[in-house]
Parts: C-alpha cells; sequence; structure tokens
C-alpha cells in the first residue's frame, strides 16, 4: 500500500485544531519518506531491532509529544499523539509500537515523578537521548498485577531488585526501565504491596535475553528482563512506596489502551486500502470485482467498522484531553478498535483468496501485527469486565478524572479569530 499522505476526515474535524492538522500531514509525510522504505526490510529481518526508525522519530520529538514545553517537549496532548501513532501505524505497526510504547512510561512520570525526576528524566526523552520501557508484565503471573513476584527491598539508602520481566516493549532500545516490583510482605493489599522504580539499562545486575521475534511487528523488541539483585538509589522511585498499582493502572488506561487503539486503527486503514485496491485491480465479467455487489458488501461492512474505530479512538483521546473523566472510553476504544480492525482483517484475507497467502504480500503482515493488540493493557476479557463495571454504575478509579490536572492539555487553536 502507498504511503500517500492523506488529509484528515472531515468527521475528525471537531476534535482538531490547526495544530493536528499540521502534525498529521508531519506524520504521513514521514512516514512516507523513512517508514515506507524500511518496512518490507523490517519484515524481511525478524531478528533485527529496528534503530534507526527509532532515532528519526526522537529528532523531531514525539516521544515526549505529551512532554510539557518546560521540559523540552512538544506539549501537544493526547490527540497529538493519537495522530502519530495512528499515521505511523497506517504504514507500519512495528515503527508505531516503537512510538507508543515509549510513551507509556513517559505518562508515568508525568503524572507521578516528582518535579526533580520529571527534570531528570523528561529532557533527555524529548531529545531523543534516552528512550523508555515500562516493565509489569512477568513470566509466571503474566499481565496480573496483583501476581507480580519481583521483589524490591529497602538496603540503607538504596533499593535492590530480583525478579524478571516479559514482553517488555522496546527492551533493546530503552536507556531505563520502569519496573513495578513487589516491596510489602505477604498478606498486604495489592493497591499497597507494589512501587514503581526507574532502573538505568547499564545497572549491574540487569540484563536483556537476546532478541527473539514475534509472529508480528518485525523490527519491533519486546523482550525479557531479569533482574538480579539490581541496586537503584532511592530517587529512583516513582510515586510513593506503595503506589506502584496505580502508576501501572493508570499509565496503561490514560497512555496503553488509547495508544494501542491508534495501532488497531492504522493497521484497519491499511487492510481497507489494500483490499479496495485488489479488488479494483482485478478484472472479472467484462469489469472488475469491486463491480460484483457480493464484494461490495463486504467491504461496506469493513468500512463501516473502521468509520466507527476511528470515531471512538479519536473522540476518547479528546475527552482526555479536556480532562474530563473518560476511562471507559478509553476502555472501549482499544476494546473495539482491535475487534474490529481483527474482524476487517479476516474478511479481507478471504476477499483476496490465495493471494492473501503469498509471504511477501502487505496482507500477510498486517494479519500478523493486529494479533498484538489484543493482549497488552488488557485483554479483551479484561475490557468487558470494566465495561460491565460501567454498566452497573461500579466503575473502578476514574483515572482521567482523578489526574485531570495533569491529563488537560487542551490548548485554543491559536488561528482562531
Amino acid at each position: 500500500m502507498p504511503a500517500t499522505p492523506t488529509t484528515p476526515p472531515p468527521a475528525l474535524r471537531p476534535y482538531f485544531n490547526a495544530r493536528h492538522e499540521l502534525l498529521w500531514d508531519e506524520a504521513d509525510a514521514f512516514a512516507a519518506e523513512h517508514i515506507a522504505p524500511r518496512a518490507a526490510r523490517m519484515e524481511a529481518a525478524p531478528g533485527r531491532v529496528e534503530r534507526k526508525v527509532a532515532d528519526l522519530m526522537a529528532a523531531r520529538r514525539w516521544f515526549a509529544v505529551t512532554v510539557p514545553s518546560s521540559f523540552g517537549g512538544l506539549d501537544a496532548g493526547h490527540v497529538a499523539k493519537t495522530i502519530l501513532v495512528h499515521r505511523i501505524a497506517r504504514v507500519s505497526a512495528a515503527a508505531a509500537a516503537i512510538l507508543q510504547a515509549t510513551l507509556i512510561p513517559v505518562g508515568a512520570l508525568l503524572h507521578f515523578a516528582t518535579y526533580e525526576q520529571k527534570g531528570r528524566w523528561l529532557p533527555r526523552v524529548a531529545d531523543g537521548s534516552l528512550l523508555l520501557s515500562i516493565a509489569v508484565t512477568e513470566p509466571r503471573a503474566g499481565g496480573h498485577i496483583g501476581g507480580i513476584e519481583t521483589i524490591a527491598e529497602h538496603v540503607g539508602n538504596q533499593w535492590v531488585i530480583t525478579g524478571s520481566k516479559i514482553h517488555i516493549g522496546n527492551s533493546h532500545l530503552a536507556g531505563a526501565h520502569l519496573v513495578v516490583a513487589r516491596t510489602a510482605k505477604a498478606g498486604v493489599s495489592t493497591s499497597q504491596a507494589l512501587t514503581a522504580f526507574m532502573v538505568e539499562s547499564k545497572r549491574r545486575g540487569l540484563s536483556v535475553a537476546d532478541h527473539r521475534p514475534g509472529l508480528g511487528l518485525h523490527g519491533f523488541s519486546a523482550g525479557r528482563l531479569d533482574l538480579d539483585h539490581v541496586h537503584v538509589p532511592e530517587e529512583n522511585v516513582v510515586g510513593e512506596i506503595g503506589q506502584g498499582l496505580g502508576v501501572a493502572q493508570s499509565s496503561s488506561i490514560l497512555y496503553g489502551r488509547p495508544n494501542l487503539a491508534a495501532v488497531s486503527l492504522g493497521i484497519h486503514e491499511a487492510v481497507v486500502a489494500a483490499s479496495t485496491a485488489y479488488l479494483k485491480a482485478r478484472s472479472r465479467y467484462r469489469g472488475a470485482l469491486s463491480d460484483l455487489p457480493v464484494l461490495r458488501d463486504r467491504i461496506g461492512d469493513m468500512e463501516a467498522r473502521l468509520r466507527a474505530g476511528r470515531i471512538l479512538a479519536y473522540q476518547s483521546v479528546h475527552l482526555l484531553d479536556q480532562g474530563l473523566p473518560c476511562d471507559t472510553d478509553l476502555i472501549n476504544a482499544k476494546y473495539l478498535g482491535h475487534q474490529w480492525a481483527m474482524q476487517s482483517t479476516q474478511d479481507a484475507m478471504e476477499l483476496h483468496g490465495a493471494h492473501a497467502l503469498n509471504g511477501d504480500y502487505i496482507l500477510q503482515r498486517l494479519w500478523r501485527d493486529i494479533q498484538f493488540t489484543y493482549p497488552p493493557a488488557g485483554t479483551g476479557e479484561v475490557q468487558r469486565i470494566r465495561l460491565a463495571d460501567a454498566a452497573f454504575d461500579e466503575a473502578h478509579i476514574q483515572w482521567s478524572e482523578r489526574l485531570a490536572a495533569e491529563a488537560a492539555w487542551a490548548r485554543p487553536d491559536p488561528t482562531a479569530a
């Protein structure tokens, strides 16, 4: 699929200002010039971690898109973040994954770090000299935060961390990892038992396993960290002792879920574009496949899902930029965004027939990549349980409301009369 820049659909205009439209154009132009030529190479070499794309995005300060200008960031907010991830994912979900994975720990720092800690870490993220990861998932517990076994013990004026983390996005690119570990003895509730730490990648005892390519997202690393009595100073604690659950949950809801909705949206758009181009190009019965009503019916269903997913993705982050309670909207955008993109991808595979099975055809990459937006930040089952909580008016903490002061990034359009 060509990475041809397009203008934002009219349905998104209520959520955009002039800066957003400029960023949309910038992201499309960047994807066409720098991502599209590398996409095939990334796919053909799954064992290679893509570093150049990260460097190019870092040079544009995109890893600090939500960081205030006082720390060197773009101070552009969550709609802007979604634009970047969405437009890059349309050309390469792996490149978009590199971007979105660092944005999650950045969000944790924005909400929980002290002013001094923000000054220590965020300017380096903004100038591109430091990428981050967030390390929560573990080999035995998976994504169940309450089952975390990594231990942090207070020894003198330091913390000593021992344990393992898996499926850590940007594990091979990050210069520091936000590690959530258990700091309380057995019997203490999870809400008070965990603490978050910034752990520099060069600290003794921290090792990153060799990159092992997954089913998709070739070029993106999501590896394993092993921590063997890693010493970190007290000033590396992010938030308060025992606040690790809140750090992890809020980052997942306010950053992880909308980020994954944006990745799903980009893949979804690429799927529809590839399918319509294929059907228009294939001749059949003195016309093209695109003329057949039975096939147009399938494409119409795909287009309906795409348009709905696009609105969900942008409306939810628009609410977040306004500082309004929207946790459930963010959850829904992630849940339905993946589900709809997955259904359209399967439909596209069937519409293409045997052509979809060609290893060098884009659709096969898109089918593999969309699998990766299901497990992170809560599987579909987790999202449905949270949506049921909302239906019964039993919703948990509204992080978007609780952190409204930090989340309210909305700025008036400087070009407005």
